[in-house]
């Protein structure tokens, strides 16, 4: 990159172009220098800036993985986290101390009441120890069994997260992509019927054509033009949507959008359904995990039969009586006329809704896939008929009609039949192209196993 700086105002560098010396000529000539290094710098990083702007497929699947529904189900992961290392505990050991036998009533006597000196002289029984709990039945193993599962299912809802976001970024991309290509025809069909009035109206100062003529052609171009200004307000309607799914802030005055449309295949998957696909599916794989964690949950409930053994001692020292006392404690609730019925009956009636949720989560993915299967065939064969017959001829038929009314071989209501139609036929092309390729994206982020974005 080279930049050329002429000074034509020798006075604004505070000198005279005749007057000058040698040594404020090298001043000058090296802060010019200095200021057409900047220049050059500044430019080429925004070169380099605007260059990578440019919005592809790859870069909207990119920045759906990490918008703010992705992050709120990556924050509900961190917390089912978090709830496992919280249940793999064993209860904290509590520590007691206490004081007793203090003879209040006999003053302060170092016979018979508290006594003078220091504490550890004085008269009073003193004690310290620890208690702790010991659970039974493997409730701690339950326990953080119970919350690894749901830290699962959290997962796997953070990968069916990911694959939503990224169908719904990648229809947007594409809905964009229709949106453009139908405004770039409509602008070329809008110039098209505005040059077509404008010849309409030498026509009929030539007394080639009838007022009644032009006056439909002048309409028909305004329509054009109203055509034209709905395409252009569906591809800004397309631009909101795509930034509100994957926060980029897509600008198309300085962003370049590449065209990754979707290849048409030769013929479309007809194995059916298979039911890896179910079963990999990240909202099946949630609801199973739930199963899991409910079964735990429920052994748990049932593990509170057991009671759990609280163990303890304390070392006592009393001067009157000896330095040095042991004490052993051990304590247990008495279980009598309740057999935790409740938390047992709350557990499997958990246990029953997870697996029926199971079962409907299944039979749910099997016929969205079925759904996503049927969407694509009958895409591509929709987009295989436009792309190869349909539009081709609608361009060829519209030529012809307009070069057959230039000629005065036909009529003014055959070309605009056959403008009509291929302004219809563009239009609904380019519609056809972005279900073939929503369909055609949905399928296979649908179908292939999806990686993980746990951090």
């Amino acid at each position: 990159m080279y930049f050329t700086y002429q000074v034509r105002d020798w006075s604004a560098i505070g000198c005279d172009k005749r007057g000058m010396s040698i040594r404020q000529f090298s001043s000058s000539r090296r802060l010019l220098v200095m200021w057409s290094l900047l220049i050059a710098i500044l430019g080429g990083a925004l070169g380099t800036q605007v260059h990578a702007q440019t919005l592809g497929l790859a870069q909207v699947l990119e920045a759906a993985r990490q918008n703010f529904d992705v992050s709120i189900a990556q924050q509900s992961l961190a917390a089912a986290q978090a709830d496992v290392v919280s249940a793999d505990r064993a209860p904290f050991p509590i520590f007691t101390a206490k004081t007793s036998q203090m003879y209040l009533d006999k003053g302060v006597n170092g016979n018979q009441g508290i006594g003078a000196g220091a504490f550890g002289q004085k008269n009073i029984d003193k004690s310290g120890g620890i208690d702790w709990t010991w659970e039974r039945g493997n409730k701690r193993g339950l326990r953080t069994q119970s919350a690894k599962q749901q830290a699962l299912a959290a997962g796997a809802d953070l990968q069916d997260m990911l694959v939503m976001q990224q169908i719904a970024a990648a229809a947007a991309y594409f809905d964009l992509l229709a949106a453009r290509e139908r405004n770039q025809a409509m602008q070329v069909l809008s110039q098209s019927a505005l040059q077509l009035s404008k010849s309409a109206r030498l026509r009929l100062k030539a007394g080639d054509l009838s007022a009644q003529d032009t006056a439909r052609l002048e309409i028909e171009a305004q329509r054009a033009q109203a055509d034209a200004r709905s395409a252009q307000l569906d591809q800004q309607r397309a631009v909101l949507l795509l930034q509100q799914l994957t926060k980029l802030s897509v600008n198309l005055s300085t962003w370049t959008v590449a065209t990754d449309w979707p290849s048409i295949q030769v013929q479309s998957p007809s194995q059916g359904v298979l039911q890896a696909w179910v079963d990999q599916r990240a909202d099946v794989v949630a609801a199973r995990e739930r199963v899991t964690a409910a079964s735990a949950a429920l052994e748990l409930a049932q593990a509170q039969k057991k009671a759990d053994v609280t163990l303890g001692s304390s070392l006592d020292h009393d001067p009157r009586v000896s330095n040095r006392m042991l004490e052993l404690r051990l304590s247990l609730p008495l279980i009598w006329a309740y057999g935790f019925e409740g938390e047992i009956g709350r557990a499997q009636a958990q246990l029953a809704q997870a697996q029926t949720l199971f079962e409907k989560t299944k039979l749910e993915a099997s016929a969205d896939l079925q759904r996503l299967l049927e969407e694509f065939s009958a895409a591509l064969e929709r987009e295989t008929l436009y792309e190869q017959d349909i539009l081709p001829r609608a361009r060829k038929v519209a030529e012809q009609a307009e070069r057959a009314f230039t000629l005065g071989a036909s009529s003014l209501t055959d070309l605009l039949d056959a403008r009509r139609t291929l302004r219809a036929t563009l239009i609904e092309a380019a519609f056809t192209r972005a279900d073939y390729a929503k369909a055609h994206e949905a399928w296979r982020l649908r179908t292939n196993p999806v990686v993980s974005n746990i951090r």
